[in-house]
């Protein structure tokens, strides 16, 4: 068989082969034009691998949310419970110790405020009774005469004297002018002399007969009209 000139350009390709297997030529836009093709399905199916894994990327992002709000939160809660414990324990705390105590205070106070105004309540008592003690010894001094001298004459004095009473026993005179004494009235017992023979019982001591006269007569309202002077 004749060989044609095609056959005859192939034969120097097959020669440079060195036994090779053949390899298809393309031209470059047919090549461009198949691996388009080749990619957008690839492109096409690597697209739910694209959306799963933004789905996943949203759901790590989510529960990382999740995990920061919770430990967010976390801080607020534990502040708040221990701000509930604090008032609580600052309620106990003034419930059961502050108040006590300041009650103990306030009664002992009071204590201290009342047995202070008893004591004063006790002096000023006292101190009344005392007052009026006094006042009654010395209404009682006051009211009670001193009592009075009684003086026997042993010798004339020249003195004019009111008797009262004349009596011939002397233990007698002596009696009444005890009674007269007891009343705060000096008196002298005037005994027996000259040709009488009587104790008298005289007041007063006066220096004239008509002073000694006077006094007799503002004493009859006392003593009774049986009174006169004696000079002795």
């Amino acid at each position: 068989m004749a060989k044609t000139n095609d056959d005859a350009e192939k034969e120097p390709h097959e020669e440079d082969n060195f036994g090779l297997p053949e390899i298809e030529y393309k031209p470059l836009a047919q090549l461009d034009e198949t691996s388009k093709s080749v990619e957008e399905p690839a492109q096409e199916e690597a697209k739910p691998l694209n959306d799963g894994s933004e789905e996943d990327s949203d759901s790590v992002d989510a529960v990382y949310d999740d995990e920061e709000e919770g430990s967010s939160k976390a801080p607020v809660v534990i502040g708040i419970i221990i701000v509930l414990v604090l008032l609580v324990g600052g309620y106990m705390i003034y419930r059961y110790v502050y108040k006590p105590k300041q009650e103990k205070a306030r009664l002992e106070q009071l204590a201290k405020v009342k047995a202070e105004a008893d004591r004063k309540a006790e002096e000023e008592r006292q101190a009344k009774l005392a007052e009026e003690e006094r006042l009654k010894k010395e209404a009682e001094v006051k009211a009670k005469p001193v009592d009075g001298t009684i003086e026997t004459l042993t010798q004339r004095t020249g003195h004019y004297f009111v008797i009262i009473a004349s009596s011939i026993d002397g233990d007698l005179s002596m009696d009444q002018a005890k009674k007269l004494s007891a009343k705060g009235i000096s008196s002298k017992i005037i005994p027996p002399f000259g040709k009488w023979k009587f104790y008298r019982l005289g007041i007063g001591d006066f220096d004239s007969f008509a002073t000694a006269q006077s006094s007799a007569d503002a004493s009859k309202a006392e003593y009774g009209d049986a009174l006169w002077v004696m000079k002795y």
